[in-house]
């Protein structure tokens, strides 16, 4: 662990053992407590951008948003009327109690294999403000996100790009939200989503264990206890965990993030880790066969690299079994470093 994922994981740690499970805490986490529940949004969006446009299109849509990593998170599932057709995209935040600064991340609906880069800001008193870098056309701009009047009756944002290096700023989009729930609950599902996870949707005690020390021979495991939440996203297309892990040390919080990429036919599967919320992992991928998910990805391990799969097994409606193990011969040998045994909360 790193100077970085210390001093995060002394705050969080800090407000996990003040909190009840799932509740904000005070400060910095109480950034998007005013955005949690169901919404209808209006947008209007510019039709070109960066061209000079001055012709705007207007649509509905619909948002629900749920806090994560104890209130320093959020996921956030949109669909929207577009035009060409229905659209869908998740928001993913995380705030870093190092700088003082959220993240916040796209996954675009259509191309679910991607993560944008991510924006990074905070707030003011009633609005916020966020930059970022990314492509257009194949060329370089800079993003911001700007909130306004958030504990208002109609809080907005409005996104703007500029090809000048910050020098000037065109808007291109704006929402409007309209509250229709405090308590969130998921959008409508697609007919055609894939049913890989929906054994996994709800409320659950998870008992870990654990190999105390990975890839030296090992045999000395720990163990302990941790809940998850986890919800349809994407409509149907992905699903979100937030998960709670009772670490001896130190409770960890972290996300798990899975989107179906239907042109490749397999999941991709990214873990944001509480301790290091300013990065997102690599993803795993792959898919299910006969009741069995196998996902494979790569990563590092003591700065050396290595394999990792997770499998998800013995699935029935009120439990399940997920595994991690890692391989440094290419695949040849595993070693399961990690075993989690879901039960359904009543």
């Amino acid at each position: 662990m790193d100077r970085r994922q210390f001093l995060a994981s002394l705050a969080i740690a800090a407000a996990t053992r003040a909190l009840p499970s799932g509740t904000a805490p005070a400060g910095p986490g109480e950034d998007w407590r005013w955005l949690q529940g169901n919404w209808r949004v209006r947008h209007q969006r510019l039709k070109e951008r960066l061209v000079g446009d001055t012709r705007w299109e207007s649509f509905a849509g619909s948002s629900a948003v749920w806090l994560t990593l104890g209130g320093r998170g959020t996921i956030d599932d949109n669909v929207m009327a577009l035009p060409s057709g229905a659209y869908r995209g998740l928001g993913v935040r995380a705030f870093d109690p190092v700088s003082s600064t959220w993240s916040i991340w796209w996954i675009d609906g259509r191309n679910p294999g991607r993560i944008e880069p991510p924006v990074r800001g905070r707030f003011d008193a009633n609005g916020g403000t966020f930059h970022g870098t990314d492509r257009l056309d194949g060329r370089p701009i800079d993003v911001r996100f700007r909130w306004h009047d958030i504990h208002g009756k109609e809080p907005w944002w409005e996104q703007a790009f500029s090809a000048d290096g910050g020098m000037h700023w065109e808007i291109n989009w704006r929402n409007w939200f309209r509250r229709t729930a405090a308590a969130p609950a998921p959008l409508s599902t697609l007919p055609d989503a894939p049913a890989d996870f929906d054994f996994l949707v709800g409320h659950w005690n998870v008992h870990h264990r654990r190999l105390r020390a990975r890839l030296v021979g090992s045999d000395a495991w720990e163990h302990f206890n941790g809940t998850l939440h986890n919800w349809p996203v994407l409509g149907g297309y992905g699903n979100v965990g937030d998960n709670l892990m009772d670490v001896p040390a130190a409770p960890v919080r972290g996300m798990g993030i899975r989107a179906w990429n239907a042109r490749r036919r397999h999941w991709l599967s990214w873990w944001l880790d509480g301790r290091a919320p300013t990065r997102i992992g690599t993803p795993l991928r792959g898919a299910f066969e006969r009741g069995v998910g196998r996902f494979f990805g790569e990563d590092q391990h003591n700065g050396h690299a290595v394999q990792t799969r997770v499998v998800w097994s013995r699935i029935t409606p009120r439990s399940a079994r997920w595994e991690q193990a890692a391989s440094i011969d290419g695949g040849r040998s595993w070693e399961t470093n990690w075993v989690s045994d879901f039960e359904r909360q009543a």
